[in-house]
């Protein structure tokens, strides 16, 4: 079953939390950007959460209780929420302000960032999933990572710098054809409008990300947010002082890695070396 049906099957339900969160808050005469600052979140995070469009989590349901003194009713709507959802709050979350960015900083070193990948490069990420994803699973997910890409076609598309540690490029996980296929495609989104694609040599001796991927994002109202994945899940950052840290890593990063018009050079030459 694809993560993002399941989803909606739970639309009428978070609808009806969200309206009750934002009559609650005009109860209490707060703005959606008031509300959003006295939690440490993004307004745009108080707002799809009372659109319906993003799930109200139970540690922010017990925040927001105390807070507008509702003695509890948002968190017992969302424990009664139907367990429909098979992606991870957090997840879903990020890709909705994804899809509305104006900026994104991206650093990996991992695997390719999903908006660069092609089709077979997404497969194989996903065959190589432990616990094994099934043939239906393996598909839904790599739509939807392709799906996402859409950002980049954008008749205003956002800019977007990614930095990726080079060995990410020396990894074969799909035949020798489809890993060819991707470095040609990486060299053609590098020459894309707003787009910056460098990447951090394994010979530098100065590293900012060895604790792991992660990404900065900006939205339209031009808040900052941050997301990052690991073995234990997702995690989207909107405190201030985090994010800044991370922005801070990322700045480092940048400057630790080649400059993004010798890109096009170093996929050429991973081309050629068969």
């Amino acid at each position: 079953m694809h993560p993002r049906r399941s989803h909606r099957k739970n639309a009428s339900a978070m609808r009806l939390v969200g309206r009750q969160l934002g009559r609650f808050r005009e109860a209490a005469g707060l703005t959606q950007r008031a509300l959003a600052d006295l939690v440490s979140q993004c307004e745009q995070t108080i707002a799809s959460i009372e659109q319906g469009r993003r799930p109200l989590k139970p540690d922010l349901a017990e925040r927001l209780d105390e807070l507008l003194d509702t003695r509890g009713a948002l968190a017992v709507a969302v424990e009664n929420l139907p367990e429909v959802d098979l992606v991870p709050a957090w997840a879903e979350e990020y890709m909705d302000l994804e899809a509305e960015a104006i900026a994104l900083s991206w650093y990996d070193n991992q695997v390719l960032p999903g908006l660069l990948q092609t089709e077979a490069y997404a497969r194989a990420v996903f065959r190589n999933r432990v616990p094994v994803y099934g043939a239906d699973e393996i598909e839904a997910q790599v739509a939807g990572r392709l799906g996402r890409q859409s950002i980049l076609r954008r008749e205003v598309p956002p800019t977007i710098s990614f930095v990726v540690w080079e060995p990410v490029l020396m990894l074969r996980i799909c035949e020798d054809e489809a890993y060819e296929e991707q470095l040609r495609h990486l060299r053609v989104c590098a020459e894309l409008p707003g787009v910056s694609l460098q990447v951090l040599p394994l010979d530098s001796r100065t590293h900012a990300g060895l604790a792991g991927p992660f990404t900065l994002l900006e939205t339209p109202d031009h808040q900052l947010v941050a997301y990052s994945e690991g073995h234990r899940g997702s995690q989207l950052v909107s405190d201030r002082e985090e994010v800044s840290k991370l922005a801070r890593k990322y700045a480092m990063l940048r400057s630790q890695a080649l400059h993004p018009r010798d890109t096009p050079s170093l996929l050429d030459r991973l081309l050629g070396d068969r």
